[in-house]
């Protein structure tokens, strides 16, 4: 399912890791010749990148959400779901 980029964080690691609106995370790193994504080295690349979709893995086998991006809430309830279940609005 794909899923726009909405923020970003350093792992453990120090690798760059996209924050996806609906509440899972996805590592973006630029280790050419395997992945070149170069915008990821830079404050202003990866600002461009935000709202672009990424196909979330984890989305598709119904993952639980990542708690470090905070998870989407119930519009009801204000509750935190725990599980992406749609694409967001």
């Amino acid at each position: 399912m794909q899923q726009p980029i909405t923020g970003y964080h350093r792992d453990e690691e120090d690798h760059w890791v996209a924050q996806l609106a609906c509440g899972h995370n996805q590592h973006v790193r630029h280790h050419p010749p395997w992945q070149s994504r170069l915008w990821v080295t830079t404050p202003a690349g990866r600002e461009s990148m935000l709202g672009y979709r990424l196909d979330c893995k984890k989305c598709d086998s119904g993952a639980p959400l990542d708690r470090k991006t905070g998870a989407p809430q119930d519009h009801k309830t204000g509750a935190p779901q725990d599980r992406c279940d749609k694409e967001p609005n």
